[in-house]
């Protein structure tokens, strides 16, 4: 006998619009990056987060499609640059110091720099899929802002200068980037939907509420205390003005310059914190504070691993087992972290802090030249095509591709670069498909 099993009918609705519109999968990605996870255990090698079930579901229904060739086929240079990041990875896996332990990293860095962004841009067919997935960024930054604005107000956050005011959102000080991250993001994207309203015939509702958005996600974006968001944003964010308006660009410098003086000079929003944070950034070079020598002494540390292993490099994962025999012996062991919820802890430094070194150092040469070819055609491709919704996928393309200089990847958030560089390929990377006149 046959049982028909009825589903209820929002249930229905959702099995219906998934697979039409599976760009609906991304933005959850995004989303899901808010739930709280709980992770304690920062050494543990594998990390899996709601965030990364969401964008795995993204990748098998993307990969069904294309089996039933609902889907057309990736753009030929897409294929060969995402192509050449697997290959690297595989041949340092293979040629790995330990190959046991590498294939986790393996794994990890063909989800984030292949099989995510090959189904974002896959899934991202039209205007109406790339104002939900950049819609999903601004809302998750609006989240994580309200959380991170009543921390600082109430002072309930992470520690910082032995205060509890450092605004983390819901991730917590164990992921002390992560709250930055999501509010840079959501600003850029914010801030790119709305240039993308002023075109003849758009949404002045949108365009006043991404403005709104905007201008809110400052504040909490400043309490972070992330002197490395700060300027990834104000890079990006100069990219997008410049090419969108060189005039507004001028415009939006005066407008941030007034606010700061209101909100910070006037109110007093943050003002001892901003602006002692502010003035260190001048001295990383002159006089270092410890977190930023630290910085320096992982780079040179990632330079002597790759010495000794320039081609290939000593395999995913390998860093971390290789650190305290290249690195300097005034090294910190690591860094401090103490919030309400965990205390106080010593959080370990299991990675150079710069993606690019890392690639050199685990991956070598090769993957060095796979990983730059495939950020530079993408840079390239959304700086010629970027227009109207794609101007946020340039914002976000170039606050991930600065941010690396001083970041890798790693923690709650890292599955958001994934999808940044699908919105990116989107753009760099528009298919035979006709070119909408309002967004690439």
């Amino acid at each position: 006998m046959a049982i028909a099993l009825q589903l209820p009918y929002p249930a229905k609705r959702l099995a219906a619009i998934v697979p039409a519109r599976p760009s609906w999968l991304a933005a959850a990605t995004v989303l899901l990056v808010c739930v709280p996870t709980g992770e304690k255990d920062v050494t543990a090698s594998v990390h899996v987060t709601p965030a990364d079930l969401a964008s795995l579901a993204l990748v098998g229904l993307t990969a069904l499609d294309l089996l039933r060739g609902r889907l057309p086929r990736l753009d030929p240079a897409a294929c060969a640059l995402f192509g050449g990041v697997v290959l690297a990875a595989a041949v340092a896996t293979a040629h790995s110091i330990d190959p046991a332990s590498s294939v986790t990293g393996f794994v990890r860095l063909v989800q984030i720099f292949v099989l995510v962004p090959a189904a974002v841009l896959l899934a991202v067919r039209d205007t109406l899929d790339r104002r939900l997935v950049l819609g999903s960024f601004v809302l998750a930054a609006l989240i994580e802002g309200a959380v991170g604005a009543d921390q600082y107000l109430t002072r309930t956050g992470a520690s910082y200068t032995g205060q509890p005011i450092r605004a983390v959102g819901t991730f917590g000080a164990l992921d002390i980037m992560a709250m930055s991250t999501v509010v840079s993001y959501g600003l850029l994207a914010a801030l790119g939907l709305a240039l993308a309203e002023r075109r003849p015939g758009g949404s002045a509702a949108l365009r006043r509420t991404m403005w709104a958005a905007a201008a809110f996600l400052a504040f909490p974006l400043a309490v972070s205390f992330s002197r490395g968001s700060w300027i990834a944003t104000a890079v990006a964010a100069s990219v997008l003005l410049l090419r969108a308006d060189a005039r507004l660009a001028v415009k939006g410098v005066l407008v941030g310059a007034a606010a700061a003086v209101v909100l910070v000079g006037g109110l007093g929003l943050g003002a001892s914190g901003v602006t002692e944070r502010l003035s260190s950034i001048g001295s990383v070079s002159a006089a270092p504070d410890q977190s930023v020598s630290d910085r320096y002494d992982l780079w040179a540390t990632a330079g002597r691993i790759w010495q000794d292993h320039p081609v290939t490099g000593a395999g995913p994962k390998a860093f971390q087992q290789l650190r305290d025999s290249h690195a300097p012996l005034r090294l910190s062991s690591g860094s401090d972290a103490a919030d309400p919820t965990i205390g106080f802890q010593r959080e370990p430094l299991l990675s150079p802090h710069n993606m690019y070194f890392l690639v050199l150092s685990e991956q070598g040469l090769l993957g060095v030249v796979a990983y730059l070819a495939l950020f530079l055609a993408l840079l390239l491709g959304c700086l010629r095509r970027a227009t109207g919704p794609g101007l946020a996928a340039l914002a976000l393309l170039c606050w991930v591709l600065w941010d690396f200089l001083y970041a890798d990847i790693g923690g709650t958030t890292t599955v958001l670069t994934s999808v940044v560089l699908g919105l990116a390929a989107r753009t760099a990377f528009p298919g035979p498909e006709p070119r909408e006149a309002n967004g690439a």
